[in-house]
């Protein structure tokens, strides 16, 4: 990578950072946690995505201790979320779903390109872009015992795979192609929570509450 994209990545980075660790944090405070779950929640959504993507490709899970900024970014995130008066809170989550949006490109294509210069394949790219944008997400619901919202909710996860088989065919190199694909995923979620677009889903629940009512 050129010395303007990390310049760029980084700058996304620590936005995605602090919007994902706001987000943990909230959750936490919804959940009625103490302080203490506050932080784990707020680090786990940070750096769980990027945790994760470490352990499928390979890189040392301990490269996170040296991420020295982006650890203070997420402690000082939450700490600011845990003593914020709550009608600050209310006003954040209004603007939670772009900043989401922010981390979920930055992380995705941070993701595909650390799998690239490992030389892995283009699945391993994809699974890799998509678990850095999402990964921290998922634990933090099954944390606060929550139905994973990435996994229901409006498209989210696609999005990821997307930016990383973009990147892992070769499509997007260098700076500014990058950083176009990042402004594309992040139009694309927002347009897909603007619009409620979602994925093909069944449910049991009606046949079962139908065979629980003839049962009556």
């Amino acid at each position: 990578m050129d010395e303007l994209l990390q310049v760029n990545l980084q700058l996304f980075s620590i936005i995605g950072t602090i919007a994902f660790a706001i987000s943990g944090a909230v959750v936490a405070m919804e959940e009625e946690y103490d302080i203490l779950g506050v932080f784990v929640l707020a680090f786990v959504t940070a750096f769980g995505g990027g945790v994760v993507r470490n352990l499928l490709i390979g890189i040392p899970v301990s490269t996170l201790w040296t991420q020295g900024l982006y650890l203070k970014t997420a402690l000082i995130a939450a700490f600011l979320v845990f003593i914020v008066p709550v009608s600050w809170i209310r006003r954040w989550k209004t603007w939670e779903s772009l900043f989401d949006a922010i981390g979920l490109a930055a992380f995705s294509i941070q993701g595909a390109l650390y799998a690239v210069q490992m030389n892995a394949p283009l699945s391993a790219i994809i699974v890799a872009a998509m678990m850095t944008g999402i990964g921290g997400g998922i634990i933090r619901d099954v944390l606060a015992g929550r139905k994973p919202l990435v996994l229901h909710d409006e498209i989210y996860a696609v999005w990821g795979m997307l930016a990383g088989f973009l990147i892992g065919i070769g499509w997007f190199q260098g700076s500014w192609p990058l950083l176009g694909l990042f402004a594309l995923i992040v139009i694309l979620r927002m347009l897909s929570v603007v619009y409620k677009w979602r994925l093909p889903r069944r449910t049991l629940r009606l046949n079962e509450e139908s065979k629980q009512a003839k049962g009556a």
